[in-house]
């Protein structure tokens, strides 16, 4: 890695340590901004021309989200003499808008997919994951708006099944399915900071694992997973359990933080925002399921002469996380 990487990648943690860690909103806006043009050099690269379009993409966005922001908490530091409390409503929902627009939540995910389209996947899993801790930290930090929450996330829970169909580009079903998970994700902010938690390091850990994939067998496209999986059983089922897990298919790992979603959202009697939640996510799992279809049922035909050279005991190593939550997600219901 080279050194002025290293350097960059420190202070893009810097910053969001700074932003989750302070005690005034002008310096989480200096975390956010700090963390802005760290990630920045990181994902610009001389020899693609699409990544250095897609850091100019992601720099026009999140400055125009730190504006709004910005503003947003000026206001709100004014004198309550000058501002209604109809006005405090409006600009508390824009601070939530801005930081929702950070993480890509739909309505505000328009930028998403078309940044990630032109980055590397090293680069993609940073956006999906690291680039969300901040916003989420903040959002939890404010005095919330349950409706307003609810309608983005139901929002994000059917934009992201509708945009997930007739996708060939395996990083746009990521970002799409990244949006249907901050969903999930905002549903257990409401819950508990431990809860968010939990959802986020299960949520890092699985796309640790495909994102790993897909860099090792240099796939960008569905018919490039058609003809990797099938030089290589292991590959095949490593595949299969780690995308069962990131829809959150009963019992594999991703089905532990969504069960606790779930439990805590009709003991609150949130009824309808559960079924509508559950119902997407079934339609989301589809869309991992074609990824997979074609590879395990259609072509069966391995060659004897395998040209792909994975290192098998990476792939194991790798899936071992999703066999003993097996054995978590069986024990869970016996200790709550």
């Amino acid at each position: 890695m080279k050194l002025y990487k290293i350097v960059f990648i420190n202070s893009m943690i810097m910053g969001t340590l700074i932003s989750i860690s302070s005690y005034s909103w002008l310096s989480m806006w200096m975390g956010l901004e700090i963390n802005l043009l760290s990630i920045i050099p990181l994902f610009t690269n001389s020899k693609n021309i699409y990544s250095s379009e897609s850091s100019l993409k992601y720099f026009i966005t999140q400055a125009m989200a730190s504006m709004i922001l910005l503003m947003a908490v000026m206001m709100l530091l004014l004198n309550e003499e000058f501002i209604s409390p109809q006005m405090n409503l409006w600009f508390t929902m824009m601070m939530n808008s801005a930081l929702l627009t950070k993480m890509g939540a739909a309505p505000f995910h328009y930028w998403f997919p078309e940044v990630i389209e032109g980055l590397n996947w090293t680069n993609s899993f940073i956006l999906l994951t690291w680039q969300k801790i901040a916003p989420m930290m903040l959002l939890m930090n404010m005095k919330i708006n349950i409706q307003f929450i609810t309608a983005i996330i139901i929002t994000s829970l059917i934009i992201s099944t509708i945009s997930g169909f007739n996708q060939i580009s395996l990083r746009k079903i990521l970002a799409f399915s990244s949006i249907n998970h901050i969903a999930w994700m905002l549903s257990s902010l409401m819950m508990s900071l431990s809860m968010w938690t939990i959802y986020f390091i299960v949520y890092t850990i699985i796309n640790l694992n495909v994102i790993s994939m897909f860099k090792l067998t240099n796939s960008y496209f569905i018919n490039q997973i058609n003809n990797m999986m099938n030089q290589n059983k292991m590959i095949k089922l490593s595949f299969m359990i780690n995308f069962m897990s990131l829809g959150g298919l009963p019992p594999f790992l991703g089905f532990m933080p969504k069960w606790l979603v779930i439990n805590w959202m009709t003991d609150n009697n949130l009824m309808t925002l559960t079924f509508i939640m559950i119902v997407t996510t079934l339609i989301m799992l589809f869309v991992y399921i074609r990824i997979m279809m074609s590879s395990m049922m259609l072509f069966l035909n391995e060659p004897k002469n395998i040209n792909l050279k994975i290192n098998q005991t990476k792939l194991i190593l790798m899936n071992m996380i999703s066999v003993p939550s097996l054995i978590v997600c069986t024990l869970i219901p016996s200790f709550m």
